[in-house]
């Protein structure tokens, strides 16, 4: 199957790609490249044909031949999205749009979309699939906005299936490595449910390799009923990790976003699927990761992996303008 990953050379794009890779899959990359240079480590993967170009510049001459497109290209995380609202909408919403058009118009078969179970927002009742969104935020309302048009431009020769998911334990683990320090700006009460790339990694492959009428027009919440956690309990767990942390938390006043999930229905359509990561698991990985790396304050601070530093940067260097295109 020939498979196009957009956001090829984000820090999920990268090891999702090399999962397709090792099932055997046909990969090209898409990025428009303003995280480059941001590699902590070499993970000495295959190689894979690059397209070097933003998604709002997409044509269906370019995406002619594919089977399938995983789509991840889009601004980043409630705080990138915060910066520039508007510009979150152009590129997260209108950008994904006309990917979808080109790829429907180019006989793309297959479009998996990464949502976010941020479009929760704050329930007090634990959510799936069929519970009404509540986003705070440009990122997750571009979300909620994009699952609605894609299920509506579903057909007999287009299949969207969307997947909501959370990834945040990656920073708490490296100030809990570089500053000895997990600072929250809440009280450590909100939930949130946390799932490993690996295990999302697993559901793309799945739904790839399932008939289009199993997965069609289908909407997953990606995870387990078992992670999900207070905020607190995280910042605990990464802590045991690494030894001498200590955690500090903020009051009631800040994120409020708050969100349990249930994952029944991904496991019922898609046979096979189950999560075989935790946030345990998924710190002393990191541990591992951050030691071979040597690790310190300066590269963690640095522009490169911090999104919004790195777009910032971009920007003040006049290397993209005010909508982020290139100018150089």
């Amino acid at each position: 199957m020939k498979v196009l990953v957009t956001g090829s050379e984000g820090y999920i794009g990268t090891r999702l790609v090399q999962v397709l890779l090792d099932k055997e899959f046909d990969v090209t990359g898409l990025d428009t490249g303003y995280y480059e240079e941001g590699h902590l480590y070499d993970m000495k993967g295959a190689e894979y044909p690059l397209i070097k170009k933003d998604t709002r510049a997409v044509t269906p001459e370019d995406l002619k031949g594919f089977d399938a497109i995983v789509h991840l290209a889009e601004l980043s995380n409630d705080p990138v999205g915060q910066n520039d609202p508007e510009i979150t909408f152009e590129i997260n919403h209108r950008g994904t749009m006309k990917l979808a058009e080109a790829a429907k118009a180019a006989g793309v078969r297959k479009f998996v979309y990464f949502s976010s179970c941020s479009i929760y927002g704050a329930s007090e009742q634990v959510s799936d699939e069929n519970t009404t969104p509540n986003p705070l935020t440009a990122y997750a309302q571009s979300k909620v906005m994009n699952e609605q048009a894609l299920s509506k431009m579903a057909d007999d020769t287009f299949s969207p299936v969307r997947m909501r998911f959370d990834l945040v334990v990656n920073d708490l683990a490296a100030s809990a490595h570089v500053n000895k320090l997990i600072k929250m700006s809440s009280d450590g009460t909100p939930w949130r449910p946390f799932v490993h790339i690996m295990d999302v990694a697993q559901a793309v492959v799945l739904t790839l390799n399932a008939p289009a009428e199993q997965v069609h027009n289908k909407l997953f919440n990606v995870g387990s009923n078992d992670n999900n956690y207070q905020v607190r309990n995280i910042a605990e767990i990464i802590a045991g990790v690494f030894p001498g942390c200590k955690t500090e938390f903020g009051d009631s006043t800040g994120d409020k976003r708050n969100y349990r999930v249930k994952f029944d229905k991904i496991k019922e359509v898609l046979p096979g699927f189950e999560c075989k990561w935790n946030v345990k698991k998924g710190a002393e990985e990191l541990k591992q990761i951050f030691e071979e790396v040597k690790m310190d304050s300066e590269v963690y601070h640095s522009r490169l992996y911090t999104r919004l530093k790195q777009i910032e940067y971009l920007k003040n260097e006049h290397k993209v303008d005010d909508h982020l295109n290139w100018t150089v």
